[in-house]
């Protein structure tokens, strides 16, 4: 009986993941990563260098334009290429104590 659940178990799974890549190739998995997003119009980008301990840290600070607001957000390394000046940019990253990983960046046509 134990062998047949087993066996039961492993087909579901299969049979899960078979259906989920067959949707364009493509599937996530969340984790305990928690990202945010952040949406608007490049107004400012400006590469810079920070103090982390006695150690140097190259980041992007980037200024968002939305809706009459403005929101910056710092970036790891160097990303300004990622951030065409009046552009909308979608940025989805992780954030950190003194700079944001990027995750994906998307510009909106």
């Amino acid at each position: 009986m134990a062998v047949v659940k087993r066996l039961l178990s492993v087909l579901v799974v299969s049979a899960l993941f078979l259906s989920l890549s067959g949707c364009g190739s493509q599937f996530f998995i969340r984790g305990a990563l928690n990202t945010a997003t952040v949406s608007g119009t490049v107004s400012v980008v400006q590469f810079s260098t920070i103090e982390d301990g006695g150690t140097s840290l190259t980041v992007t600070l980037v200024t968002f334009l939305e809706g009459g607001t403005s929101r910056g957000v710092t970036f790891c390394g160097d990303q300004r290429t990622q951030f065409p000046l009046n552009r909308l940019v979608n940025a989805t990253f992780t954030p950190g104590p003194l700079c944001g990983t990027v995750v994906q960046i998307v510009i909106v046509i």
